[in-house]
């Protein structure tokens, strides 16, 4: 991952009159200004006092970071937010009109849906008021026993998860399948690391969320004293769900996460819940098996079930409770949520405006519903045809890189190129667009709208249980600005968002195509085949499809990159984890190498000199400039310790530096000497 007929759904969701709740309202806080539209290739933003051989992030982005401070309502910024940027407004615009007229019962629905998000005096005056109803059946909660039976009926109710989440995946030994699973959950930290790491850093962060609980139990109408005595519960409780989490890293390895066991199994694992009551509730009552992700989590939540006194439990229901909804409440929870969540944890120094909180929120909630409308306009069939000959272009460069590769044998080449062969290619949206017509969605009801639609998705994932896989189905909305592969579908996701300046033009040269959507395509493809996607065969199912000396061979060669990028420093003191992003660099790595080749070679077809100057750079020099270019950023150093920890991709700087210095073609087109920073002798090279 780079960071998911319309007629006859355009009819289903009738029942509403168009005519009601259809004059035009006013929208407090729109947009001040027209976002400007992202440049491909941007001569502006080279510093040419910078040495390209020394670092070529300064080189490639060096203006661009001196003229772009970070907005006071982002974390980051950079040319993905750019393009985010345009595509919210562009969004905006739609959900605006269809707020105010809508022509279309969809257009209706999300157009009321952006209205109620928007009603800021509506929620002020409601307070805590719309989350009463799940508030008042956690107090009324007095046995312990019968927590399976109320968190059966929280989630079917409300579509909330505490402790763990319950969905639906595809069987890893058997890719057709969809089948029941339950996964670790339930911590109000972004990762289990925050819980157990000992630096001082970590230990005043934890301090600070218990600050943050204390606050939110205060909104809901608690005493100071109750309130601490409250989070103070929920961190005890959470720090021991942490303990028994799985890291992160751990994660990545799918037989890690695969542990299928009979519900009669997972219950006498965990003897304090009652799983049969808690799948009937979900109706699921008929369920034999699933998987259990993490085994020793749930043995731990049942430990904590156990030995926890039911106020305890009932503060850390409230709490999740509140956290959950907190965005969609008064103006007093927004604020206290974002101060800890975004101010704290991330440095944003202000807010959001409204507009581009419900924009985005909408777009969450019915991104398929939005984005019939929103490609319609801004992404043409032409694109979708452009697109797909890049595809082409990018598998037939793996095809021959996969060819030539001196360290693989005959054997597992012929294996892999079977799982090329077999991938599929989903460009800008859906075949079939999601059929949203169930949901209902209220003009004065925000809270109750994100309740009905995670009722929505909840329920949709777990009725497919026990089915087929359906392989056209996305998980990215049209507008994204992001990409992805699917290893257990082997397929590849290019959403219409990103399918623009700077990463696409139509109007500019192949080079700096090649080197924006192009690198994003072999990305992606070679996600394929990194530390994690080379688990899974062409169909889906994890299974070795290479010979043992290969294996081997390809594993010494992620280890260098795992060295590699975990001496890259991204805040003083704070490096990267080079295990945990080695997926993500060895598909920049790759994604750079497959894009430069299928440049080269589309110039060769086209009787193009790759020698020829475009504004004084060569072709190769222009494709991997518009590559660095797509990377330029400027991070706050909360954001860069916060990624540090939780992402599973590089900063900017070092997925340009660290794909450059690792391709002896980026030396040979800037006169590069070996040696020097970005071709050092030492490289590291999987595909």
């Amino acid at each position: 991952m780079i960071f998911k007929s319309v007629a006859s759904l355009l009819v289903l969701s009738s029942g509403i009159c168009l005519g009601q709740s259809s004059v035009a309202v006013d929208l407090p806080g729109g947009p001040t200004s027209v976002p400007k539209t992202p440049v491909s290739f941007d001569l502006s933003a080279i510093d040419k006092t910078a040495d390209p051989c020394t670092d070529f992030y300064a080189y490639a982005c060096g203006n661009w970071k001196k003229n772009n401070p970070i907005p006071s309502d982002q974390t980051r910024w950079g040319r993905f937010n750019e393009l985010a940027e345009r595509n919210n407004y562009l969004l905006y615009a739609d959900l605006k009109a269809a707020a105010d007229a809508p022509t279309t019962p969809l257009q209706k629905k999300y157009g009321d849906y952006f209205a109620a998000c928007m009603n800021i005096d509506l929620a002020d005056k409601l307070g805590a008021k719309p989350i009463e109803s799940p508030l008042n059946t956690i107090a009324a909660w007095n046995d312990k026993k019968t927590i399976a039976t109320l968190l059966g009926v929280m989630e079917h109710k409300y579509g909330q998860n505490y402790f763990f989440g319950f969905s639906s995946t595809q069987d890893q030994k058997d890719s057709t399948q969809q089948i029941g699973e339950v996964d670790q959950e339930g911590l109000g930290l972004p990762d289990r690391d925050y819980y157990l790491n000992t630096d001082e850093r970590s230990k005043a962060l934890r301090a600070q969320y218990v600050e943050h609980v204390t606050k939110m139990f205060t909104l809901l109408g608690d005493t100071p004293e109750q309130a601490a005595d409250e989070a103070r519960s929920v961190m005890t409780l959470e720090t021991a769900l942490a303990q028994g989490s799985m890291s992160r890293v751990d994660r990545r390895t799918p037989a890690n996460v695969y542990h299928i066991r009979t519900i009669a199994e997972l219950q006498t694992m965990t003897p304090g819940f009652d799983w049969k009551v808690f799948l009937a509730a979900n109706n699921q009552g008929g369920l034999k098996s699933l998987n259990v992700t993490s085994p020793e989590f749930f043995k731990t939540m049942n430990q904590q079930i156990d030995t926890t006194d039911i106020k305890a439990l009932k503060s850390y229901l409230r709490w999740h409770t509140v956290h959950r909804f907190a965005p969609n409440l008064s103006n007093a929870f927004v604020q206290e949520n974002f101060n800890f969540y975004a101010a704290t944890l991330a440095g944003q120094k202000e807010l959001a405006p409204r507009w581009k909180r419900c924009t985005a929120a909408t777009d969450r909630a019915l991104g398929e519903a939005v984005g019939q409308d929103w490609v319609a306009k801004n992404f043409p069939p032409a694109a979708k045809d452009n697109m797909e000959k890049l595809v082409h272009a990018l598998e037939a460069a793996l095809d021959e890189d996969i060819k030539h590769l001196d360290w693989m044998s005959d054997e597992t080449k012929a294996e892999a190129k079977k799982k090329l062969d077999a991938f599929r290619d989903k460009i800008g949206y859906p075949e079939k667009w999601r059929d949203y017509s169930s949901v209902m969605v209220k003009r004065d009801d925000a809270v109750g709208n994100v309740q009905r639609i995670a009722l929505f998705d909840d329920r949709r994932e777990l009725d497919k249980i026990g089915r087929p896989v359906d392989e056209k189905d996305w998980v990215m909305t049209p507008p994204t600005v992001n990409a992805y592969y699917n290893p257990a579908q082997n397929d590849i996701n290019f959403p219409a968002g990103i399918l623009q300046p700077p990463f696409y033009d139509f109007k500019i040269d192949p080079a700096v195509n090649f080197g924006g959507i192009g690198v994003v395509i072999g990305h992606e493809m070679t996600h394929g085949f990194d530390d994690r996607g080379s688990q899974f065969d062409p169909q889906g199912n994890v299974r070795m499809w290479w010979t043992a000396e290969d294996k081997k061979k390809f594993k010494e060669r992620t280890d260098c990159e795992v060295k590699e990028y975990g001496d890259f420093e991204v805040a003083p003191g704070q490096k990267l984890n080079g295990k945990l992003t080695l997926g993500e660099n060895t598909a920049d790595n790759g994604g750079l190498h497959i894009a430069y080749a299928a440049l080269m070679s589309t110039l060769a077809k086209e009787g193009m000199d790759p020698a020829a100057k475009s504004d004084g750079y060569t072709a190769a020099q222009r494709y991997f400039i518009g590559f660095g270019q797509v990377w330029c950023e400027n991070t706050r150093e909360e954001a860069a310790r916060l990624r540090a920890r939780t992402d599973p991709h590089s900063s900017g700087m070092w997925r340009v530096n660290g794909s450059v210095q690792n391709f002896d073609e980026f030396g040979k087109a800037f006169g590069c000497k070996v040696g020097q920073p970005m071709m050092p002798s030492n490289a590291c090279r999987v595909w």
